[in-house]
C-alpha cells in the first residue's frame, strides 16, 4: 500500500524534516482577540512570543475545523491508499476525534488516526517512526499502528513551567495554589499520564527542576541504548542549546535536538518553560 503519515503542528518538526520524510501536517490555531493564526504556517514560535507581549489578556486555542482535515485526506486520497494520522493528546485536544470523525467522510482513502497521548517533539518521534517504516517497507497500517503502540512503551517527557499563572487560567492550578506557589518559588515538574498533563513533582527553584529531569533522563540513557531526545524551550533557546552542549558531551549515544513549545502548547505553559523528552529507537 502507498502510506500516507499526518500529523498537527504542536509535534513542531521543522519543516525542513517535514518535507525530508514526507510528512503532511494539519495546523492547530492561536486567537490573539479577532486575529487567529495558524500555528507553524503563519505565526511560528518566535513571532508568538513576541505578539504575547503585546497584548495584556493571554491568546486562546482552537483545534483544526473538521473540513480542513477532511480536505487534507481527499487531497492525500488521489496519491495514497491509507494515511496514519497521528495527533496530540485526545486528553487535551479534540483533534484526534475530528480525526476519527473525518475519516468516516472521506471515500477515497483509509485513515488511521493514533493518538500519542503526549504533544511537542514527543509526538513528532511517533510521525518520524511512521515515516521510517514506510520508507523500509512496512506492509500495511495496520503494522505501523502496532510499532507505534509499542513505542509508547519508551516515550517519556517532564517539563517545567516558570509561570504559574497560565496553568492557573487553564485549570490546572487553583488561584491560591499558583498565588502560593510563586510566593515559593515552586516549579513544577509535569508529565503526561492517562492523556492530560499532570504534576509530577513540586520543586522549589528553576535549577533544582531542570537537574530533577536531568535524573529522569539518566536512568534510561545509562542504559547504554540507542536513543533520541530533544531539549524543549518556550522562547529560551539559548538555555536549550547549552544543555544539549552539556547532555551530548554525557550520552553520545542519544540523537539530541533543539525543539520549542510552539503557539499553542506556549499559551498554556508560558514563556520561559523548558522540558525534556526522550525514548528509545
Amino acid at each position: 500500500m502507498n502510506i500516507a503519515v499526518v500529523t498537527d503542528s504542536t509535534a513542531y518538526i521543522p519543516k525542513e524534516m517535514r518535507e525530508q520524510n514526507h510528512i503532511h501536517m494539519i495546523p492547530l490555531q492561536v486567537v490573539f482577540g479577532d486575529e487567529t493564526y495558524h500555528e507553524e504556517t503563519e505565526m511560528d514560535w518566535e513571532s508568538f512570543y513576541q505578539e504575547v507581549k503585546k497584548h495584556t489578556e493571554l491568546p486562546s486555542t482552537s483545534q483544526p475545523a473538521i473540513g480542513e482535515l477532511v480536505a487534507l485526506y481527499e487531497e492525500l486520497g488521489k496519491s495514497y491508499d491509507a494515511v496514519i494520522s497521528i495527533h496530540l493528546s485526545s486528553g487535551i485536544s479534540g483533534t484526534f476525534s475530528s480525526a476519527a470523525a473525518a475519516n468516516t467522510m472521506v471515500d477515497n482513502i483509509e485513515v488511521y488516526p493514533f493518538d500519542s497521548e503526549i504533544s511537542c517533539l514527543a509526538q513528532g518521534f511517533y510521525a518520524l517512526k511512521a515515516a521510517d517504516l514506510i520508507r523500509n517497507g512496512a506492509s500495511s497500517p495496520e503494522d505501523i499502528i502496532k510499532e507505534l503502540e509499542e513505542m509508547k512503551k519508551t516515550v517519556r517527557a517532564y517539563f517545567m513551567v516558570d509561570d504559574l499563572t497560565h496553568l492557573q487560567r487553564g485549570g490546572r492550578l487553583s488561584s491560591a495554589q499558583a498565588f502560593i506557589g510563586s510566593l515559593l518559588k515552586v516549579k513544577p515538574i509535569l508529565h503526561f499520564d492517562n492523556k492530560v498533563i499532570v504534576p509530577f513533582e513540586k520543586i522549589r527553584t528553576r535549577k533544582k527542576a531542570i537537574s530533577r529531569i536531568y535524573e529522569l533522563l539518566n536512568e534510561d540513557a545509562n542504559k547504554g541504548m540507542p536513543m533520541q531526545a530533544a531539549v524543549i524551550h518556550a522562547n529560551r533557546e539559548e538555555e536549550a542549546s547549552k544543555i544539549i552542549e552539556e547532555l551530548c558531551a554525557k550520552y553520545p549515544h542519544v540523537e539530541f535536538y533543539n525543539s520549542y513549545f510552539g503557539a499553542v502548547i506556549g499559551t498554556h505553559l508560558g514563556e520561559g518553560a523548558i522540558g525534556i523528552c526522550w525514548c528509545f529507537k
